[in-house]
């Protein structure tokens, strides 16, 4: 889970994790996600159309169809026309923690990545998104609003991407900003908070330079961070999307469907 709004004190004691690799915290304190074990998550798949401007192409449909007129010309059917639909979606459903959300169907699933479930763009291996939550056992959530108003949220959660990715290399610089916070209620009269943050890595060319002018700055990367924030079964949950911010401009119609498309769900004890 992401380590949300360390000012505000949790609804009750949270216990420190018990898992070997680095987790964020929620409020400061830390809590285990569960990643495996015995929970059988249901996925159904539906693909849904949607429109897109005419010879206006996503990146990964570029790649995609590249790939596909390579392997036809390969074959040697020369003359077959080669059709890349628009981006569909796809649904997870996670019966166990109780938790859905659409992504695009393209996307692949990475075992091991620490989140409770990660998938990620098979060609911009930058663009992913994860789902974590707060411990069962250990958290007493009744909403959203326990975070504090959205703007605040906002605040913590760029914090905590701060945290995430500080690094011990000499020369480097983070800068970020928190582009926007919203909150909305969705078609299962569930509220959830949005929270769009930007941070950009730079670092020096040359970091054990004795000169300034030999210690050249360069940008690293550059993204975009959406994350969506809900509350069910008292867990805090939060859908994570991860992309280049020039992977954005193209593809923010889809990203922005995968965010609206997150729910929590009950789950019957």
């Amino acid at each position: 889970m992401a380590t949300i709004l360390d000012s505000l004190t949790p609804p009750v004691q949270l216990t420190p994790p018990t898992r070997s690799a680095v987790l964020p915290t929620w409020f400061g304190c830390s809590l285990p996600i569960s990643t495996h074990s015995t929970r059988c998550p249901s996925i159904s798949c539906k693909n849904e159309n949607h429109s897109t401007k005419a010879f206006v192409v996503p990146r990964r449909n570029a790649v995609a169809l590249i790939l596909s007129s390579c392997v036809f010309s390969e074959m040697g059917f020369h003359n077959t026309a080669v059709a890349q639909s628009s981006v569909g979606f796809r649904e997870y459903i996670d019966t166990f923690d109780g938790y859905s959300f659409k992504y695009p169907q393209n996307w692949i699933q990475v075992r091991g990545s620490g989140a409770d479930i990660f998938f990620r763009d098979p060609f911009v291996l930058d663009e992913n998104l994860s789902v974590e939550m707060s411990s069962p056992s250990s958290s007493n959530y009744r909403s959203v609003e326990d975070l504090g108003p959205p703007q605040e949220a906002g605040k913590k959660v760029l914090k905590q991407y701060l945290t995430e990715f500080m690094s011990t290399r000499l020369g480097v610089r983070r800068e970020s900003n928190v582009l926007s916070t919203s909150s909305r209620v969705a078609d299962d009269g569930k509220l959830y908070y949005q929270v769009e943050v930007n941070i950009k890595s730079f670092a020096n060319n040359n970091e054990m330079a004795v000169m300034p002018q030999d210690r050249v700055v360069r940008l690293e990367w550059n993204r975009r961070y959406l994350s969506v924030l809900g509350v069910e079964n008292n867990r805090l949950y939060e859908l994570r999307l991860q992309t280049p911010e020039n992977v954005f401009l193209e593809e923010e119609n889809d990203l922005r469907q995968v965010m609206d498309s997150f729910r929590v769900n009950k789950v019957s004890g």
